[in-house]
């Protein structure tokens, strides 16, 4: 298997294990990075894609990885390392729906993926496919190409897209079956692509006589000169230097008598008419031959048809570098060496960060993603560490970037850091970078709903568009400022400034009393302005940023920069109309938070305020709100004491949410415990309850899964509406889905019939009832999360039934999006 130019390792030890068999004898070690790489260059090739990757599930069910990076410098696309399956993204929506999506152009792109578009502001093409074998999802293969304005992607590329997909998809499974954790652990592996019309370099190896002028060539040299049938090499120097220009006629003839004359070796560039009618450039080095007086052993290079690289470049009055598609330096001219003060041996191969560390700025980062997605030239004024301007164009292509550094005396525009001048941006590219930064956190603003969601999107889009390492979100409460979330800071630094009145000497207070933001570019100048105040470490950065809504302030926000850097004019008109835009989303999600904890308090008066206690049997519940939107759910459950002595079990989910599902939730609950008391059979029960919800004509339906207990013999009798089926665990610990006969759900048919299920609870068994919130999960078949919660619901033990209940929600309860409610009913027979 070829590996196609992979640059550097898989994952490292920093960043998680190499996936494969430790178990083996080390040939499956590698295979996972292997064959991703391979599917990749495969699928850019198949549809004339110019880069592409494959993002791979993790440890994490809800997180995507990516494995693969196929000519693209990983370093400059960290952002998209990572994608959660619930962000608005093509890569996410693919894992989600197990559909491909194909993007023409930007303007399709815009339509589908405005965030897209918003992080990614360039015109490119973009193809994505689901890598699935049978029903297991491993992740999700993109391709990147030129643009097609108004023309669709055609069958042929979707085809051909889609067959790499199942190519790749079935050999990621043999490698599963075979023991490999097809999972992606830590940062990408990074692939060049095979480069384009590149021909072999071709060798010959020769022997001459200086005295008779004979030659005796190897196969490689009279293929290289053009030997043929018709033409067969005489085997004379005679016939060689017929076919060289008179200038390198006599070149080559005084390097050989150097060569014999010196014994040393000696080398030459001269140029042969090859059988192709192009003149070859070749390089021949050639020393006299020790035992054989008059004869010289040499080699000669063919090189191609090309023209002198070096030579043309060196007269140019510029600094040029060429780079590969990985970000590494492949040539320089001498002006660069000049430029840079570095000897050109010593660049070749360093990342370009390496080569130019003043590169490093996301500005400049900006302009290079930008030239190699777009495929078009990239021309802006760079500003270096040492005062110099530079004028700096970019012209991609197949194989890598031509950089072309100019000199500027006067440049037009020269701002700089307010402060410092040397350490600030100095460019105009720094509004070209951040235009689209507002549109891009507006956008994910717009869906972000609580103020967790919106605190977790200014993490996710904010501190990387400027280079940040820590967070700090404060919001105003009775005139304190209250911490509502952090990211990056030690443990516990933050502490003694929660709760901080308005007239504390701080610089996050007085940023939002005078509703000024606050700019330090080193520590040591907010130490200077802040005597005594407590910093997290000796270097960096910081900004602070007062939240001000429509007038209202709101908090403040502190962003914070492992390294000194300056804050150029564009950057901080940029942050601040940022800041308004998150004080207004935070000012939303605080009236969501109380409205919706009014809403959750009106749910919860219609669920039962206690479960009855009996003998025999224990029962315990748990309610879970969903987070995502502002409306209340459908899900309820009861356990009603009937009059003959037995125990309904109740467990029902209206369908949608708001405030008509929670009313029609708490008819329906009415409902059934009035059916039940009435000491109606179980089949009767959900009838005349399915025939209630037809005449109140809601508009909504319901399922429902209804068992009446007899908690001295353990028998019971179910009945199940369109619910998911209950889990059963037996006394010997083993688990197991029931299969309970079931009908319609509530709501449809007026004489829908519920089959009736025997079941018999002996002592030290547990049965479980939940609604489908429980085992949803996006991306994954509702199968796979009954089979999820079946082994954790085996595994749970002897424990108690309240630390069950605890253990199956806990996954739910931790997740900060729940896309539904969720409730659990657990019923546990007991012998006194």
């Amino acid at each position: 298997m070829t590996s196609h130019g992979v640059a550097g390792p898989a994952p490292s030890a920093g960043t998680g294990d190499v996936p494969g068999n430790a178990e083996t004898d080390g040939r499956l070690l590698d295979a996972l990075p292997l064959v991703l790489s391979e599917g990749a260059l495969r699928t850019i090739e198949a549809v004339g894609g110019y880069a592409g990757g494959v993002y791979l599930r993790s440890e994490s069910p809800d997180l995507l990885r990516m494995a693969v990076l196929a000519g693209l410098p990983g370093p400059l696309f960290r952002p998209w390392w990572r994608m959660h399956v619930n962000r608005p993204f093509p890569v996410a929506e693919v894992h989600r729906s197990g559909q491909p999506v194909h993007l023409a152009d930007v303007e399709e792109a815009m339509r589908q993926f405005p965030q897209l578009v918003a992080s990614l502001p360039f015109p490119f093409g973009s193809l994505y496919a689901p890598i699935v074998s049978g029903r297991e999802r491993f992740g999700v293969l993109v391709v990147l190409r030129a643009p097609t304005p108004g023309v669709p992607v055609n069958t042929r590329d979707r085809m051909r897209l889609a067959r790499e997909a199942r190519r790749l998809g079935d050999a990621l499974a043999e490698l599963s079956e075979s023991g490999t954790l097809v999972e992606w652990p830590g940062e990408p592996v990074c692939v060049q692509l095979p480069s384009g019309g590149t021909k072999p370099v071709r060798i010959g190896y020769f022997d001459w006589d200086l005295t008779s002028g004979t030659v005796t060539a190897d196969a490689g040299l009279r293929a290289i000169i053009g030997e043929g049938d018709s033409s067969p090499f005489p085997g004379t120097m005679e016939a060689l230097t017929a076919r060289l220009a008179p200038e390198d006629s006599a070149a080559l003839w005084t390097m050989a008598r150097r060569a014999a004359d010196s014994g040393a070796q000696v080398a030459r560039r001269i140029r042969l008419k090859g059988p192709d009618g192009g003149l070859h450039l070749l390089e021949i080095s050639a020393r006299a031959a020790g035992d054989r007086p008059g004869r010289l052993k040499g080699s000669l290079v063919d090189l191609g048809t090309g023209l002198v690289g070096s030579d043309a470049t060196d007269r140019l009055p510029r600094a040029i570098i060429a780079i590969d598609r990985l970000g590494r330096v492949t040539y320089v001219n001498h002006l660069t060496e000049a430029l840079l003060g570095r000897p050109r041996a010593s660049l070749a191969g360093l990342s370009m960060w390496e080569a130019l560390p003043w590169f490093g700025h996301p500005a400049y980062e900006e302009h290079l993603r930008a030239a190699l997605l777009s495929d078009e030239p990239v021309h802006f004024l760079a500003h270096e560490p040492d005062g110099e301007w530079l004028s700096v164009s970019l012209y991609p292509g197949h194989d890598g970037v031509t950089l072309v550094l100019l000199p500027e005396t006067d440049p037009a525009y020269t701002p700089g850091s307010v402060t410092n001048p040397d350490t600030g941006l100095g460019s105009p590219a720094d509004r070209a970078s951040a235009l689209y930064r507002p549109v891009a956190l507006a956008i994910a603003l717009t869906e972000a709903v609580t103020a967790r969601q919106v605190s977790a999107v200014v993490t996710d889009e904010l501190l990387p568009a400027f280079g940040g390492r820590q967070l700090a979100i404060y919001l105003l409460s009775e005139r304190h400022l209250y911490l509502a979330w952090e990211t990056g800071f030690p443990p516990g630094f933050l502490e003694p400034f929660d709760g901080v009145g308005l007239d504390a000497p701080l610089p996050g207070v007085e940023a939002l009393t005078t509703g000024r933001p606050l700019f330090f570019e080193s520590i040591e100048q907010m130490s200077r302005a802040y005597p005594g105040l407590p910093v997290d470490a000796p270097s960096g950065a910081r900004a602070f940023l007062p939240l001000i809504a429509s007038g209202r302030p709101v908090g403040s926000c502190i962003l914070g920069f492992d390294r000194p850097r300056g804050f150029s004019p564009e950057e901080r008109t940029v942050l601040t109309a940022l800041a308004g835009l998150i004080a207004q989303a935070l000012e939303r999600a605080r009236r969501y938070d109380s409205e919706s904890a009014l809403a959750r308090g009106l749910q919860d008066a219609l669920l039962p305020a206690r479960l009855p206690v009996r003998d025999h049997v224990d029962t315990v519940a748990r309610y879970l709100p969903g987070t995502q939107g502002m409306d209340v759910g459908g899900d309820w459950y009861d356990v009603v004491e009937t009059g003959r002595g037995l125990l309904a079990l109740v467990v029902g989910d209206v369908q949608g949410h708001g405030v008509a599902a929670a009313a029609t939730m708490g008819q329906l609950r009415s409902a059934v415990r009035a059916f039940a008391l009435a000491g109606h059979a179980p089949e009767d029960v959900l009838m005349g309850t399915n025939r209630l919800l037809i005449d109140l004509d809601p508009g909504q339906f319901a399922s429902c899964c209804y068992v009446v207990l007899d908690p001295a013999t353990g028998v019971a009798e179910a009945v199940r509406a369109g619910h998911p089926q209950p889990l059963l665990r037996r006394p010997d610990g083993t688990a197991e889905v029931l299969d309970l006969a079931g009908g319609l759900v509530l709501g449809i048919d007026a004489d829908a019939t519920y089959p009736v299920t025997e079941l018999h609870l002996e002592p030290g068994a547990v049965l479980a009832l939940y609604t489908d919130g429980l085992v949803e999960r996006p991306g994954h078949d509702i199968d796979e999360g009954v089979e999820w919660l079946r082994r954790t619901f085996s595994v749970a033990g002897q424990i108690p039934l309240t630390e069950t209940a605890d253990r199956l929600i806990r996954d739910a309860r931790q997740a900060p999006d729940r896309p539904d409610d969720i409730a659990v009913l657990l019923a546990a027979r007991w012998m006194n």
